[in-house]
């Protein structure tokens, strides 16, 4: 996912003893509770703003002795303005149950306590006008549409949910709106069906489980393009029927070569179709399963390379953030981090290393600059409470950096043989950074537990000053590199350094392991050195000063 603020720089192209930290959100998860799947029977209008909404949740308990069932729902109220939600009836088995409706949440009183395994229904009616999650505006041509807009956690002003990542779910959208409107939404559309009453009915059904923030919903006046497949799934284009020919142009490419890239690389496409939709819900890009939502400003007929880009990032978080999803907000670069990453590394593959190369100096640019405002910032959360910080630059980019660090740190085959075994484990389903920590460990045979703390769940930044000096009747080069970040932190970094003589030759590759305040390595070098470079293959994110002495 893209905010405003971030599409123009995430990208420009996009010995120490460790603490182990308890890490989990402050959502009340509930283990013994799975949400299965969610229904929603949806009425939009064009006389009021006030939806309607009829739910059907399909609920499994995996223990015994649950008597509530919690439901995040943004109920109406002053604050908002009397938006919000008001329930009219909560029914299950042919019962009405009792429920509470208050502090935007809803909790179901079962009729009796649930047994192991128990799988129920229950249906929730429910109107209001959404507070947000779904914008309901005229779009940029005055046309008046609908499009969600549920991240991190604002479905919940519209739909009655377990609104976490934690659980995920299958889902359905039957949408009945006026008939000038189409409807699209996860997954496959399996039913479109004129009414005599100047309205359609729409029906998007998901069958693949997802978290509900990737929920999505949009109804306007659309311009639908099938350019292609893959794997025999459906490649779609919706846009503005005003944006018709520019929208086909923009979105024609690159979707089908980040698709075949990223299944060849890490595993199999989730969904049943990838639609590229332009909205006036966000600002830059939303991942939305399957269903991929974008500014309707990105439509502009001229496939610059800035919103190509926006593109394949969200394409990337098809794979990460969307089927390998977090488990907790804590845990967000597992999806921003990866997303950015992935996208540079398509486009290392589609455009070439010196567009790689340029992408990685405009992260690490972006990552020095936040560092200096923010010395305390850590990658992994600590039981964040503040939805508005679940996400910022170093989420994106120090994110997509550590992940750099680790291929080169491993070894890029070994890399790539963890990410695909990562993948494969927790496809359609959940993990957390130590679950790929795991995976990672397994596919290098290596201990990373001094990478992952250092890097991931503690501040600061990695700065070295050095110099190294020639001894010509040796024929060594002694090279002193000291870290000089002054939060007191070391780092335990392999650095490779080259050593360059006349431009005929090739240079010398060597690698070190940076561990104490203070270093000293000598190599025995046949030919006089014009320079030494730390790191020549940009592996490493530091600051450093590297002189000859």
């Amino acid at each position: 996912m893209m905010k405003n603020w971030l599409v123009q720089v995430i990208l420009m192209i996009p010995p120490c003893v460790f603490a182990v930290f308890p890490l989990s959100d402050n959502y009340p998860k509930n283990p013994n509770i799975d949400a299965l799947n969610y229904i929603f029977r949806i009425e939009l209008s064009d006389s009021t703003d006030k939806i309607k909404c009829e739910e059907t949740i399909d609920v499994r308990y995996l223990a015994a002795g649950v008597t509530t069932l919690r439901l995040d729902l943004v109920n109406a109220s002053e604050k908002l303005g009397n938006k919000g939600m008001v329930v009219n009836q909560v029914v299950s088995e042919g019962g009405v149950l009792e429920y509470v409706h208050e502090n935007d949440v809803l909790i179901i009183k079962l009729p009796a306590p649930a047994t192991l395994n128990q799988r129920t229904s229950y249906t929730v009616t429910y109107k209001g006008v959404p507070a947000s999650g779904l914008k309901i505006a005229n779009n940029k041509y005055g046309d008046r549409t609908f499009f969600s807009d549920n991240w991190p956690n604002k479905g919940r002003n519209w739909l009655a949910t377990i609104d976490h990542p934690y659980d995920k779910a299958l889902c359905e959208f039957i949408v009945t709106a006026p008939a000038h409107y189409q409807v699209v939404s996860n997954g496959l559309k399996i039913e479109e069906s004129d009414l005599a009453n100047g309205k359609r009915l729409t029906h998007w059904k998901q069958s693949v489980p997802i978290a509900t923030w990737l929920y999505v919903l949009g109804a306007a006046r659309f311009a639908v393009d099938y350019v292609d497949e893959f794997e025999g799934k459906s490649i779609e284009t919706w846009v503005y029927y005003q944006d018709r020919d520019a929208g086909f142009y923009d979105f024609a490419i690159p979707t089908k070569d980040a698709l075949e890239f990223y299944s060849d690389h890490i595993g199999p496409f989730s969904y049943e179709k990838l639609a590229n939709i332009q909205s006036n819900s966000v600002s830059g890009g939303m991942e939305a399963a399957s269903a991929i939502l974008y500014s309707e400003n990105a439509v502009v007929g001229d496939r610059n390379e800035r919103w190509r880009n926006v593109v394949i990032h969200e394409i990337a978080h098809q794979w990460f953030g969307n089927s390998v999803t977090e488990y907790d907000w804590d845990d967000v670069w597992l999806s921003e981090g990866f997303a950015t990453y992935f996208t540079l590394l398509f486009i290392e593959h589609q455009y070439g290393k010196d567009a790689f190369l340029e992408g990685l100096a405009s992260s690490k640019k972006r990552v020095d600059e936040f560092q200096r405002k923010n010395s305390e910032y850590r990658i992994v959360h600590d039981n964040l409470t503040d939805m508005s910080k679940v996400t910022s630059i170093q989420t994106y980019q120090k994110g997509s950096w550590i992940l750099h660090m680790l291929r080169g740190f491993v070894g890029t085959d070994v890399f790539w043989k963890g990410i695909r075994s990562y993948y494969k484990k927790y496809k359609d389903s959940n993990a957390t950074t130590e679950d790929f920590k795991r995976e990672m460990e397994e596919a290098s045979g290596l201990v990373l537990e001094d990478f992952f703390q250092q890097w991931l769940y503690r501040p600061g930044i990695l700065k070295y000053d050095g110099s190294w000096e020639y001894d010509s009747k040796k024929k060594e080069v002694k090279i002193r590199i000291d870290q000089v970040q002054t939060d007191g932190s070391l780092f335990k970094m392999p650095l490779e350094v080259g050593i360059y003589g006349l431009e005929s030759q090739k240079p010398e590759i060597k690698r070190v392991l940076v561990n104490e305040k203070s270093n000293t390595f000598i190599f025995p070098v046949d030919f006089e050195p014009e320079k030494l470079v730390l790191d020549p293959n940009f592996w490493v994110l530091m600051e450093a000063s590297f002189t000859k002495k």
